[in-house]
């Protein structure tokens, strides 16, 4: 039996959020959660949250896990919250976690921060599944992106994250510490491709190019035949130096100074400090203008 899909979309960081659930057994699962975060006045809500609780709740749904496919960089995780608020559902994510974890803490002097995954209950292995209870997640390492990406594989669905979009739109971005053009191609060509290509594959942000509408589904076969960047043909080489090429014209994501500092601690933010008010770090450094 396939499970039900339900997608939330959040506008302002292009963000699918899905909720995967059996409709006779109520078991569920939820995978990217997001957190509502306006860097303008660096205010927060938990508008997409309350969303996803909502449909929870009016479903009857019981949810067993809240998985991110890796530490984003354009949005803030809502699983710690989602985790207040669904107290029995564990957090998960990949075990290269520490990877990313062990760069930033680094990068932000973060000097007591653990780098040994403990901020979420579980991190998953390669090729590992978990119940949640009639049905089953199995973990599909697609790192690249960053190296701690993973894709969730839910009967005939991949869930991939930002290692894979719409064939019309192409890949994730490989320019962030320890990412790499080359282990994205063979996560893609070598793990995703190697899928049925009946598999149905529901991508982790939309940016709906050239203004047409919203999608977010579409199938391996459809992928290995026409995805923009990296089809079935198409070489290691090329790619390669596709994304090197198209990855120095970025810039940096928009939230991703305060994405990244609360999304390796699980979601958390810093402790309040004396005032009542949250801090993050902001490093500060001299841009390089040399050719």
């Amino acid at each position: 039996m396939t499970r039900t899909v339900q997608h939330f979309f959040d506008s302002e960081t292009f963000t699918l959020t899905y909720v995967i659930y059996d409709a006779n057994s109520k078991d569920a699962i939820i995978i990217d959660p997001v957190l509502n975060y306006d860097p303008d006045d660096s205010t927060y809500s938990f508008k997409s949250i309350e969303e996803v609780v909502q449909f929870i709740s009016d479903q009857k749904l019981n949810v067993y896990y809240i998985l991110d496919t890796h530490a984003h960089a354009d949005h803030i995780s809502g699983a710690h919250e989602l985790k207040n608020r669904l107290p029995n559902a564990k957090t998960v994510i990949g075990q290269n976690i520490t990877k990313v974890q062990s760069v930033f803490k680094d990068v932000f002097n973060l000097s007591k921060f653990k780098t040994n995954g403990e901020q979420f209950d579980h991190l998953i292995q390669d090729g590992e599944s978990l119940s949640a209870n009639s049905f089953t997640v199995k973990a599909l390492f697609t790192p690249g992106h960053t190296p701690a990406c993973v894709s969730y594989l839910v009967d005939d669905m991949v869930f991939t994250g930002d290692a894979l979009f719409m064939p019309d739109y192409g890949t994730g971005r490989c320019d962030f510490p320890l990412g790499s053009a080359k282990d994205l191609y063979h996560s893609i060509h070598d793990k995703l491709f190697e899928l049925p290509n009946t598999t149905r594959v529901f991508v982790g942000h939309d940016y709906m190019p050239n203004g047409r509408e919203l999608r977010f589904e579409t199938t391996i076969g459809e992928e290995k035949a026409s995805n923009k960047q990296l089809q079935d043909s198409t070489t290691q080489e090329a790619f390669i130096k596709f994304r090197q090429n198209r990855d120095k014209t970025l810039k940096a994501p928009r939230l991703l100074l305060p994405s990244i500092q609360i999304n390796i601690d699980g979601g958390r933010f810093p402790e309040a400090e004396s005032n009542e008010m949250i801090y993050l770090k902001l490093p500060f450094s001299k841009k390089n203008t040399s050719n």
